[in-house]
C-alpha cells in the first residue's frame, strides 16, 4: 500500500490525487468535527500527553476520520503503523502481522495495528487479538461503523476503550468545503442554497462532501454557477446512510416507534419518510405499525389495531407508491391516538406469574365433569353460570386456590379504557359484595 502521508511526491501525481486525500489532516489538531477526541481537552489528546496509548475501538459513521486519526496517532506516539482490513484479511494475514509485530517488539518498538471494519471478523478471529494485546505486542485500534456492543466479543471490548466518532455537522462540513476551496484556489460554483444542499447530500460524511465538491468543479463550465436544481442535475444524489440489516435500520425504526409513542405525528411521519426514502420494505413498516398499535395504544383505542392492519393490507393490495399513503395515514392515526401500555404490561406480568407458579390446577368449580369420577372429585361443583346471575356476573374466583387472586390489567383513565376502568371497578365492587367481603 502506498504511503498516504509520503512527504515527497511529484507535483503532477499529487495534483491527481482525490481531494479527500490531499486534504487529509497532518496533525490531530487539524482533524475536523471530532473535538471531543482530538481537541485541546479531547480524550486522544490526553492519552498522548500522558504518554500512554491503550487499545481502542473507533466507532462511527463513514467519512468521520477514523483511519486518518489512527495514522496520526502512530505518528505522534512513534509506534509502527500496520493496517489491515477485516474484509480482505484472514487467519494467515493475522498471523503474519502478529509475527512482524513480535519481531519489532524485540527490537524495542511497539506496533499500532489498525483494523478497518473489525466487526467483519468472526468471534474466533477476534479472540486471536487477545494474547498480543495483553502482552503489549500491539496496540489495537479497530474501526467499525456498527455498534460494538452487538458486533464485538465481550473479551475484546473489555480490553479496549470505545471512542465514538460523530457525523460531521453542517458547520464542520462547511469548514471542509472552505479548505477545499483554498486547496483548489477557487470557489465552488454554487449559490448559497445549492451549497447547503450539497452539505445535506453529504449526510455527515466528510469524504462524501469533498467528493461531491470535486464533481461540481468537474461539471461546471467557465462562469457557470449552479442553483439547487442545477446541482441535482450534475451530481448523483448520494443515498442515505442506511443498511437495512444494521444500525441505521434499528436507529430509525426506534425513532419512529418512540415518536408514535410520544404522540408526535410530525416526527413520526419524518422517520417514516426517511425509511421509505432509504428503501425500507414498506410491509416491514406496516408490521411495525401493527406492533405499535398493540403495545402502545392497546384498548385505549381498539380501532388502532384495525387501522394499522388495514393499512398493511392496503399496501399489500396497492403496492408502491400508492400504498405508502395508507401507511402514512396509519402512522398519523397511531401517533394521535390515546396511549396505553396496560395490556402490554398485563401480558408481561401474567407471563411472569405463569412461570413462577408452574402447573397449578384451576379451581375445581370451573372444570367440566364429563365422568362420574370427576363429579365425585368435586369437579364443576358450585359453578354458577354468569348469564343466569344478576347483571350477568357471578363474582366467582377463577384463579388456582394456591395462587390467590392477582391483578395484572390496570387500565388508565384514558380513551376507551376509561369506560373499561369503570366496568372493572363496578365488577370488583360486586365481587366483594357477593363473596361477603364488602
Amino acid at each position: 500500500m502506498s504511503d498516504l502521508f509520503a512527504a515527497h511526491e511529484p507535483d503532477d501525481f499529487a495534483a491527481k490525487r482525490p481531494l479527500a486525500e490531499r486534504l487529509r489532516p497532518k496533525t490531530l489538531a487539524e482533524v475536523s468535527g471530532q473535538g471531543h477526541l482530538t481537541g485541546p481537552d479531547g480524550a486522544l489528546t490526553r492519552m498522548i500527553e500522558a504518554g500512554s496509548l491503550g487499545s481502542m475501538i473507533f466507532w462511527g459513521p463513514p467519512g468521520t476520520g477514523k483511519t486518518t486519526v489512527a495514522r496520526l496517532l502512530s505518528g505522534e506516539t512513534g509506534l509502527a503503523f500496520e493496517q489491515i482490513s477485516a474484509i480482505f484479511s484472514g487467519v494467515a494475514d493475522l498471523k503474519k502481522v502478529f509475527e512482524t509485530a513480535r519481531a519489532r517488539r524485540m527490537s524495542g518498538r511497539q506496533t499500532l495495528l489498525f483494523v478497518d471494519e473489525i466487526h467483519r471478523f468472526n468471534r474466533a478471529q477476534q479472540d486471536s487479538f487477545l494474547p498480543v494485546m495483553e502482552d503489549g505486542t500491539i496496540v489495537l485500534v479497530g474501526a467499525t461503523t456498527e455498534n460494538p456492543s452487538f458486533e464485538l466479543n465481550a473479551a475484546l471490548l473489555s480490553r479496549a476503550r470505545v471512542l465514538t466518532f460523530k457525523s460531521h455537522d453542517e458547520e464542520s462540513l462547511e469548514a471542509l468545503l472552505k479548505r477545499a476551496e483554498e486547496e483548489e484556489g477557487k470557489a465552488l460554483p454554487l449559490d448559497p442554497d445549492a451549497r447547503m444542499s450539497l452539505i445535506r447530500m453529504a449526510d455527515g460524511d466528510g469524504r462524501a462532501a469533498l467528493t461531491l465538491a470535486e464533481e461540481v468543479w468537474r461539471a461546471a463550465r467557465a462562469g457557470e454557477r449552479f442553483d439547487t436544481a442545477g446541482l441535482t442535475r450534475v451530481v448523483q444524489r448520494r443515498a442515505p446512510v442506511y443498511d437495512k440489516g444494521q444500525d441505521g435500520h434499528y436507529n430509525l425504526i426506534s425513532a419512529l416507534h418512540k415518536s408514535v409513542r410520544g404522540s408526535d405525528p410530525d416526527a413520526a411521519l419524518y422517520y417514516l419518510a426517511r425509511m421509505f426514502d432509504a428503501g425500507e420494505d414498506p410491509l416491514f413498516l406496516g408490521r411495525r405499525l401493527v406492533r405499535m398499535a398493540v403495545e402502545d395504544i392497546g384498548l385505549a383505542d381498539p380501532q388502532a389495531l384495525v387501522v394499522a392492519n388495514a393499512a398493511k393490507d392496503a399496501y399489500d393490495f396497492l403496492g408502491s407508491p400508492e400504498g405508502e399513503l395508507a401507511l402514512a395515514q396509519a402512522c398519523v392515526y397511531l401517533a394521535t391516538a390515546p396511549k396505553s401500555n396496560a395490556v402490554y404490561t398485563a401480558y408481561k406480568a401474567s407471563m411472569r406469574a405463569a412461570k413462577e407458579y408452574g402447573s397449578l390446577l384451576p379451581p375445581k368449580h370451573i372444570l367440566n365433569a364429563p365422568t362420574k369420577l370427576m363429579k365425585a372429585e368435586g369437579y364443576n361443583e358450585g359453578y354458577r353460570y354468569d348469564h343466569d346471575e344478576p347483571d350477568a356476573f357471578s363474582g366467582q374466583d377463577y384463579f388456582p386456590e394456591k395462587m390467590g387472586r392477582k391483578t395484572f390489567y390496570d387500565p388508565p383513565e384514558r380513551g376507551f379504557e376509561r369506560d373499561i376502568r369503570k366496568r372493572l371497578d363496578w365488577w370488583a365492587k360486586l365481587r366483594a359484595e357477593r363473596s361477603g367481603k364488602a
